[in-house]
């Protein structure tokens, strides 16, 4: 009994706690007594501490192999912070200079360090299995250990030659293998390579019964996402995307819309990288727009919502990065929005890759695309994919598809024949190609297994593929067939199969409710978001005090704000400045000079009239403009001709004049007069000045009317009515 007592004695000194989590303590004596171990633990169930303490307890240094350098450091930090020496824990890897590197030798040659971290590719090194060959080793952890598999999400060829340089480093050395996700097929894959059939394997549930799991059809997105994280203020998040561009195009509209956020992708340099990292660890910011780069092994427990702007690549994926919210066992919302069109942009993005990898990417795409459409139980079904049975009546109505009310259908008669249809012709088609059969859909592999002469062939047509999909899903998720994912995604008969073909009975199965359509791209459409309710009453009330500030500082009413942003505000009814400056138009700088009176009278309208605001507030879009508009400022502060910045950006001078337009009606100043002195002479400027000074709409056609058009071009008054706006609203 002495390695228990000691065991709680070095959690409590080493990690404060005063009592193991789940299989920690098993897993941990097991280490201790040199047996392989294998950990299956998801994402924040405390995996580091089952070889950390071991690593501590034993003679000699553990050797962690871990994929990520952020990981590593993260984790020597904390170590550090524990064991209250720098010697203690130790990484290895190519962020290291030579003189460090030294440094991290001798600790290890002197016994002074008990974690050693490794990156795969430094491990492979001739020097450092050399180095390693001469020290104590206690045992290697291999850390996500999915990596070695090619079906596992993250896979890296350089874990293949773990096992082989183990071998070289010494004989016997006890292994642990841990990941946080691991489909049963990747399972015997990690035993497989790392040669660790005996190894005793813990494996913990996949429920995390505190998240909420929503899927979304791919609408407005970035509209929908603004307004959940302004329903969710205060809290964090994180926001995935497939692509770097999209990335950075969606943390600028949630900076323009006034949340904190910030990108975070491999692209960016290794300093951003981290300070970003710091900043959402330290709340300086709210959320961070990432690809699949951020996240492993951050840890920070009150992450409260997962969104994915795009469909991820595989289930697993998806799991390791749902699971980053409510690791404090709080609340975790993971909503998912999804479109035919990425599947089609990830199917694209496979072609270009040799066969085999393209099966496997089909096969574990294919497994997303069944999660997001089907209308079951959304716990039920990644359970059902990491090979855990569940009753969907324990998910309490924590997923989208539970709170929804199902249409069920009588699924006995149609489920035999799918089932026979399977034993008879020898487990040798899949789900694509059974459907095709009932819905009698001819094609070349139909034709050539005479399929079109099958009784069952168009026997199911008036039925519709939903209906088929609905049924084919539910039969795999009553594990009355399989998928043998290593063959194409080919459907077998399991033993529950074979039973119910034998002694059926009746079983009632939900249809898939078809997801609405998705816009074309996603994007939000910022052009048309006022409502056509339209209230007049306010809307008299605003253009009053609008001509009340416009005599007092002697401007017309259409330089303090134009018709489109008064309706605006007659819609969305905003009552702080914060609220003001999202609405089309109205710049930062606009709000702050003329806003203050407009807020307060809407504020006192919407409280006499009881009006229940809609809360989805305008969502400002970036409109992959703001950069044309930064680069337009800056060259228009060096005083370069607007021509020449039209011709220099690829645009027309008449578009270049609409973008500084849009500058100036927002409110933001800006010195067009070298360029103006030189089109017009200071007369006919004054002119036009004093034209639009008494005017009371800002129409250039009616300034020509009144001017001339003799005398000026469009293009002349346009251009005036910017140095107007600019020099006197803002």
């Amino acid at each position: 009994m002495e390695i228990e007592k000691s065991l709680y004695d070095n959690l409590q000194e080493f990690f404060g706690f005063d009592a193991f989590k789940g299989d920690q303590e098993a897993i941990i004596t097991n280490i201790l007594n040199k047996k392989d171990t294998f950990v299956i633990m998801p994402t924040g169930g405390g995996k580091s501490i089952c070889y950390q303490l071991p690593a501590l307890m034993s003679g000699g240094t553990a050797i962690v192999i871990s994929p990520l350098i952020a990981l590593m450091k993260n984790q020597v930090d904390q170590l550090r912070a524990f064991g209250g020496t720098d010697s203690i824990a130790h990484f290895l890897n190519s962020s290291l200079t030579k003189g460090e590197i030294t440094r991290v030798k001798e600790d290890v040659t002197l016994g002074k360090t008990k974690l050693l971290y490794v990156a795969p590719e430094s491990l492979s090194k001739e020097d450092n299995v050399q180095f390693l060959r001469s020290i104590k080793v206690s045992f290697v952890a291999v850390d996500e250990a999915h990596c070695i598999s090619e079906w596992g999400h993250d896979f890296r060829p350089e874990y293949r030659k773990i096992r082989s340089i183990i071998n070289e480093i010494g004989d016997n050395i006890p292994i642990i293998a841990l990941t946080a996700t691991a489909t049963p097929k990747v399972q015997s894959d990690i035993r497989k390579n790392l040669q660790m059939n005996d190894a005793t394997l813990f494996k913990s549930s996949f429920n995390r019964s505190n998240l909420f799991y929503e899927v979304k059809s791919k609408k407005n997105v970035v509209k929908e996402i603004v307004k959940f994280i302004k329903n969710n203020a205060d809290k964090t998040g994180i926001i995935y995307c497939l692509s770097r561009k999209k990335v950075e195009e969606i943390a600028e509209v949630l900076n323009i819309n006034g949340i904190k956020a910030l990108p975070y992708h491999a692209g960016l340099d290794a300093k951003t990288r981290a300070d970003t990292q710091d900043k959402f660890l330290m709340e300086d910011v709210e959320v961070i727009v990432a690809t699949i780069a951020f996240g492993m092994g951050i840890d920070k427990p009150d992450v409260r919502y997962v969104i994915h702007h795009d469909i991820p690549k595989s289930m697993e994926g998806y799991y390791q990065e749902t699971g980053r919210a409510g690791r404090d066992g709080g609340e975790g919302v993971c909503v998912a929005f999804y479109s035919k069109k990425d599947v089609e942009k990830l199917t694209k993005f496979m072609k270009d890759k040799p066969v085999a990898e393209r099966e496997i990417g089909t096969q574990i795409l294919k497994e997303v695309i069944d999660y997001s459409e089907s209308s079951v139980c959304r716990r039920k079904q990644i359970l059902h994919y990491f090979g855990e049975k569940f009753d969907e009546t324990g998910c309490n109505n924590m997923c989208d598809n539970c709170r929804t009310q199902k249409t069920y259908f009588d699924a006995e008669e149609d489920l035999l024949k799918v089932l026979n249809f399977i034993k008879n012709e020898g487990n040798k088609f899949d789900d694509h190609h059974i459907i095709n059969v009932f819905l009698g859909q001819n094609n070349q592999p139909i034709s050539s297994y005479k399929h079109d002469q099958h009784p069952f062939f168009g026997s199911g047509k008036e039925k519709g593929l939903n209906y088929w999909n609905s049924l084919l899903r539910q039969a795999e998720l009553s594990d009355f067939i399989k998928k043998d994912i290593d063959h194409y995604g080919l459907l077998a008969l399991t033993e529950d199969g074979k039973k119910y073909v034998n002694n059926p009975y009746a079983i009632k199965y939900v249809l898939n409710r078809p997801l609405e359509s998705a816009d074309e791209d996603g994007s939000v459409d910022d052009t048309n978001q006022a409502s056509s309710a339209l209230d007049t009453e306010l809307l008299k009330m605003l253009k009053d005090q609008r001509k009340k500030i416009a005599k007092q500082k002697s401007l017309p009413p259409f330089v303090i704000f134009q018709d489109p942003s008064l309706d605006e505000m007659c819609t969305h009814y905003p009552i702080t400045i914060d609220e003001l400056k999202q609405i089309h138009g109205v710049g930062a700088g606009k709000a702050l000079k003329f806003g203050a009176s407009f807020v307060e009278l809407i504020k006192n309208y919407v409280e006499e009239h009881g009006i229940d605001r809609a809360q989805d507030l305008v969502v400002k879009s970036a409109a992959n403009k703001s950069a044309l508009k930064v680069s337009i400022i800056q060259n228009i502060d060096r005083k370069i001709g607007l021509e020449d910045i039209a011709s220099s950006k690829g645009i027309s001078y008449e578009d270049i004049l609409k973008e500084l337009e849009s500058i100036v009606y927002s409110g933001t100043k800006i010195n067009i007069g070298y360029f103006v002195d030189e089109m017009i002479d200071p007369d006919r400027q004054e002119e036009v000045f004093d034209y639009f000074k008494s005017a009371e709409v800002d129409s250039i056609k009616t300034a020509l009317a009144e001017l001339g058009e003799e005398d000026y071009s469009y293009e002349d008054i346009q251009l005036m009515r910017i140095k107007f706006l600019s020099e006197l609203g803002n």
